[in-house]
């Protein structure tokens, strides 16, 4: 099926799921298109008992479409803009260091954490999966989405400072948490993934350090430049075909010099929806740029959503991994209550914070495609197979269960 076939056929599948959703089910967007298409997939894979050939054209289809090409090197970089776009610097600064703990700090030891925990579960469930494979999913569970929680937590009235919180950390740490994923699979790449090697940590922190601050520096240089663009112009038309260019150009450019493409993009975006919005755009151009971004943040969310759904037909489901997908679903609430509650009652001494902070942050750390695509890139093996289960089976409990129940725990706590 050729590209322009198949974007036809996910933008047509989202636009009829988010028709059934919004006009029967009237559930959150995300968790209903991501509910119908689990369901549509169930029904594709018992209709393969009846005879019928829909499960083979299915999996031909998805098996054409690369999930981490698409999500990486495509939706991300504009996903991640429009988020950027809504924060106020203003209201980031003043959650600076909670945000800067919970995405770098956080991350990171919640990538060690779930390692390592994994190594130990998995290989109790009879899994042999490397220490190195086991850090690697360790880093991929990590990074939360916002997208569905976000328009739950404004919808029963979450504070000001809550939102910040959960879309700042959430919008960074999707940048660090990519970082992390790769320089540990450069070790498997250069044949370490027995996990006998020993990390040099000059050789991480030199990467880190490259990926995470040349990505925030390019991200400050392509946006001003940008911005300097908007502020000498007012022709709406070509203000936002800048935006998208600095999205899109500016993320490519990012991955091509080896730095953080999702950092940059971030850091672009809020310079523009902060600096941009204020000094360089007229009333006309921002209306237009903001439906135009919010636009392309639906379509993008609810094709992804939809993919995350058919994405069942081509996974194998084995029940060790399932069990193990079961059994690291509180590992990894566990882990994340730790990596939240340990910072934020260090914080406490000198800042006050929203009740029940620690477990809304928990809860609304939702999974979500991010963590999918990078299971889908590891390299091809038993590993990759068993991880990439496990993963599906926390980011669809995650979105769906969490997703659900996460609004009743923010409105009892507010």
């Amino acid at each position: 099926m050729s590209l322009i076939n198949v974007i036809a056929l996910l933008i047509t599948l989202a636009a009829l799921f988010s028709y059934v959703n919004a006009k029967w089910i009237r559930l959150p967007t995300t968790i209903g298109l991501l509910l119908i298409s689990l369901l549509a997939s169930l029904g594709i894979i018992a209709s393969s008992h009846l005879g019928l050939e829909f499960e083979t054209t299915a999996h031909h289809i998805l098996a054409g479409i690369d999930f981490n090409e698409t999500l990486m090197n495509g939706m991300l970089s504009a996903l991640l803009f429009a988020g950027a776009l809504h924060v106020k610097l203003e209201e980031l600064a003043k959650q600076k260091w909670v945000v800067a703990v919970l995405a770098s700090v956080g991350v990171v030891a919640s990538t060690f954490m779930v390692g390592f925990a994994a190594w130990y579960l998995f290989g109790w469930l009879g899994l042999e999966i490397p220490l190195m494979y086991c850090l690697l999913f360790g880093s991929l569970i990590a990074p939360t989405d916002p997208i569905a929680v976000l328009s739950i937590l404004k919808s029963v009235g979450a504070p000001k400072s809550l939102e910040t919180k959960i879309a700042g950390e959430s919008l960074f740490n999707d940048g660090v948490a990519v970082v992390v994923f790769l320089v540990l699979l450069g070790f498997v790449g250069s044949g370490h993934g027995d996990g006998t090697a020993e990390l040099s940590a000059g050789s991480v922190l030199a990467l880190f350090v490259t990926e995470a601050i040349g990505g925030a520096a390019f991200g400050f240089l392509i946006g001003y430049a940008t911005y300097r663009m908007l502020a000498s112009i007012d022709n709406y038309q070509v203000e936002i075909l800048l935006t998208l260019a600095l999205v899109l150009g500016g993320y490519a450019t990012a991955m091509a010099l080896h730095i953080s493409g999702p950092i940059a993009v971030v850091v672009a975006g809020l310079l523009i929806g902060n600096s941009g919005r204020q000094f360089a755009m007229s009333t006309r151009t921002r209306e237009h740029l903001d439906t135009f971004w919010e636009l392309v943040d639906e379509i993008l969310n609810a094709v992804l959503f939809v993919l995350i759904g058919l994405e069942v037909l081509i996974l194998t489901f084995q029940p060790q991994y399932l069990w193990a997908g079961l059994i690291m679903i509180p590992v990894t609430l566990l882990v994340r209550f730790i990596s939240v509650g340990i910072p934020i009652t260090l914080l406490k001494r000198t800042r006050s914070f929203s009740p029940r902070v620690v477990r809304i942050l928990t809860w609304g750390g939702l999974r979500g495609g991010i963590s999918i695509a990078l299971a889908l890139s590891l390299p091809a093996g038993s590993e990759r197979e068993a991880i990439l289960v496990i993963t599906y089976v926390i980011v669809v409990f995650s979105i769906v269960v969490q997703g659900l129940t996460v609004g009743k725990l923010v409105s009892k706590g507010t």
